[in-house]
Formats: structure tokens, C-alpha cells, sequence
């Protein structure tokens, strides 16, 4: 199962969210578009995918996510192909605006209810090893992207991975078993493996709004920052003082700590509650802020460390940490809701990090530093509630009139 939706994952992540960065200029010049309009249709395919989430995730909660994936890589194809034939600015548009659709309900967030919905327990060591595989989707995908544009241009590229959804993402989602794998316990517990067991998993009324909105607020910033630095750090770094061939290798160093620290979660961390590795993983951007403002040279290489093992326990934690708190009740759903701010946060963060850097130039890293802390002080502050609940003796039935 494992292998089955972490190579899917990986098709999926390689042919939309990595797919711009090398065929916005071949698309554009050769349409008579602007690269901003190009960039500007992924953003629109983001936000559409932020509003799209939630019914995705309600349709595997209800039907399981065999019959979702299949239609997404469908959507995929469709919109793909339909990227390849495009003639004019608006084609574009409206293609990736139909791959937004596709990505709404056929990235992490989907395979990640898929797997609860099959097995509600014990899912979190197949969200670890699902993020693994789908963690090479840009080394991958973007060597794929470039033979395809060296060989058959960017419309051949396109109808290229748009065939790839057709010939092994189809097969390989059409064996999904059909329904549940593992039994759904009477009182859904969440064990945490080298632990005691685990108190039975709140239901949604129980843990409340605002431990949802706790986790929302946090996924956003977590996504804001990835995004923001994933395309500006080289410059960024720049600014730092570093020449363009050190920024540039200390940035491909992000991608090998994210597969760091998603091994260090299947590892050490798998012992711990989600919540103590997602506040480990926060404070990675902070103190890499602060080692890289303090060691120079050698500090933009710890940054990056830092960062990328941050960024890589996250993106289980985005999985994990809703399915302890909340079980594995709706959480298809709910995870879409959740990550709906992450996904329109996710959209604007180049543009928004871009005007960061050009009022404050490398020091726009104190903004998300300063994000990061804020998230950290929002988990520990969830951590506290969950502790205190956790020792609260059992509410006891009023006296009638007595104040609810």
C-alpha cells in the first residue's frame, strides 16, 4: 500500500506543484504570454484546490479514496492534455484551473484519508513512508520535465505526464481494496508505539474549534514558510552574502534534510506523540534563522539542515497530529479544512515573501522566523490544553437549574 500511493503521490506532486518552474518560459514565449501569467494560473490552481479539499475529503470518508484517485487521475489527465493543446492565455488558465481540482483532491491530504479510512489505528507509520517516496517527487519529476522539454517540447512534456495518469496511476489506484482493512475499534483509540495505550482519540465536539483553528493556524505558517523559501532561498541567500554557486548548493541541500527528518520521524520520532515532533519540526526554521545570522558561510549550510528536517517532519505531522487529536472519525473532511488556510497561504507566499525581500532584503527571514515561533507557542499552548484535560476528572451531570 505503501509503495502503491507513494509512487502516485510522486507522479501526482511531479506533474502539477513541480511542473512550473521549468515549463512557465517555454509555455509562454512560445503562446505570447507573460511568465507572471503562467505563475499566476498555479496560484488560481492552489487556492481552487484549497476550496476543493474539504468535499474531497467528505468523498473518501463516505466512499473511500479508491473511486477519488481514480477521478483525480483523470482530472490530471484531462487537464494536462488540455495544458499541452492550449493556444492562447485563457486555455491556460482554465487548464490549471481544472489541474486545481485534480490537486484538491489528489495530493498528501487525500492519500492521507485514504490510508485512515483503510486503517484507522494504525496509520501513521504508512503516512511516514508514503511522505519518503513522494519526497523525491522533485528529484524526479524535474529531470523528467527537462528530457521531456530537451525531446519533445513542453506540449509533448505535458501529454506525456498527462499519459503517465493514465497508464500507472490508474492501475495502480484501480487495486485499492475497496473498504476498510482494519476494523474500526468500538472506542477509536491512537496508540503511540513504545508507549502506554494511548486514551481513547477526542471526537471533534470534544476537542473543539479552537484546537481545529490551533491547527490550522499553524499548518499555515508551516506552509507559508516552505513555499516562500522554496522559491526565493537562492536569492535569499544571496542577499546573505553567499556567491550564486553557495546559495545554490545549500539550497539543494533542503531536499535531502526534508528525506532526513520524515526518516528520523519513521525512526526515533515514531515513539514520540505527534505533537512533541511537530514542535521539534517547527523550531527548525528559527534556530536555522539564527544559526545562519551567527555562522555565516558554515551557517547557511546548518540552515538548511535545519529547515529541510523541519519542513520534512511537518509534512507527516500535517497527517499524524489531526488523527490523534481528533481520531479517525470524518477525518477526511476535516483534513481538508484544515489545510485549506495552509493551501491559500501556500499560494501567496512567493509573492508576498518576494515583497518581504525587496523592503527588507535577507532580513525578511527574521518574518518567518518570527512566524515560526509563533506556531511553536501555539503547540506548546495545545499541548498544555491536551495535558490538562488529560488529568481533568470526568464532567459529572448538573443539578437541575444549576448553570450548565
Amino acid at each position: 500500500m505503501v509503495l502503491r500511493l507513494g509512487s502516485t503521490q510522486t507522479l501526482a506532486w511531479a506533474s502539477s506543484y513541480y511542473l512550473p518552474a521549468l515549463l512557465a518560459a517555454p509555455l509562454a514565449a512560445e503562446l505570447g504570454i507573460a511568465v507572471t501569467q503562467v505563475f499566476g494560473a498555479f496560484t488560481l490552481a492552489l487556492v481552487i484546490s484549497a476550496l476543493v479539499g474539504p468535499a474531497a475529503g467528505r468523498a473518501i470518508d463516505r466512499h473511500g479514496g479508491r473511486a477519488v484517485l481514480l477521478v483525480t487521475n483523470l482530472l490530471f489527465a484531462t487537464g494536462l492534455a488540455a495544458l499541452g493543446l492550449a493556444q492562447a492565455g485563457w486555455q491556460v488558465w482554465a487548464a490549471w484551473c481544472l489541474i486545481g481540482v485534480a490537486m484538491g483532491s489528489g495530493l498528501y491530504d487525500a492519500a492521507f484519508a485514504t490510508l485512515v479510512r483503510l486503517y484507522p489505528v494504525s496509520a501513521r507509520n504508512a503516512i511516514t513512508g508514503i511522505t519518503l517516496i513522494a519526497g523525491f517527487a522533485s528529484t524526479v519529476g524535474w529531470p523528467l520535465t527537462q528530457w521531456g522539454l530537451d525531446t519533445l517540447g513542453w506540449r509533448g512534456t505535458c501529454l506525456g505526464w498527462a499519459a503517465l495518469h493514465l497508464v500507472l496511476g490508474l492501475p495502480l489506484h484501480s487495486a485499492l481494496p475497496r473498504g476498510r482493512v482494519e476494523a474500526t475499534p468500538a472506542v477509536q483509540s491512537v496508540a503511540v508505539p513504545g508507549t502506554a495505550p494511548a486514551a481513547p482519540a477526542p471526537s471533534h465536539a470534544t476537542a473543539g474549534r479552537g484546537v481545529a483553528m490551533v491547527l490550522a493556524a499553524v499548518f499555515a505558517i508551516a506552509w507559508f514558510t516552505s513555499t516562500a523559501m522554496a522559491a526565493h532561498l537562492p536569492l535569499l541567500l544571496q542577499a546573505q552574502g553567499l556567491s550564486t554557486s553557495a546559495a545554490l548548493g545549500v539550497a539543494m541541500l533542503v531536499g535531502p534534510a526534508q528525506v532526513a527528518g520524515r526518516l528520523l520521524e519513521f525512526g526515533l520520532l515514531r515513539r514520540a506523540h505527534p505533537l512533541l515532533s511537530s514542535r521539534f519540526a517547527t523550531a527548525g526554521h528559527p534556530i536555522g534563522v539564527l544559526l545562519l545570522a551567527l555562522g555565516g558561510p558554515v551557517g547557511a549550510w546548518l540552515f538548511a539542515v535545519m529547515h529541510g528536517m523541519g519542513n520534512g517532519i511537518l509534512t507527516i505531522a500535517k497527517g499524524t497530529l489531526p488523527l490523534v487529536v481528533f481520531g479517525a472519525a470524518g477525518y477526511g473532511e476535516r483534513q481538508g479544512w484544515l489545510m485549506a488556510p495552509a493551501r491559500v497561504s501556500q499560494a501567496f507566499a512567493p509573492v508576498l515573501f518576494g515583497l518581504a525581500m525587496a523592503h527588507w532584503g535577507g532580513h525578511a527571514l527574521w518574518l518567518t522566523a518570527g512566524l515560526g515561533l509563533l506556531a511553536l507557542a501555539l503547540l506548546q499552548g495545545l499541548a498544555l490544553h491536551m495535558a490538562r484535560r488529560a488529568v481533568a476528572p470526568p464532567a459529572t451531570t448538573p443539578r437541575p437549574g444549576a448553570p450548565a
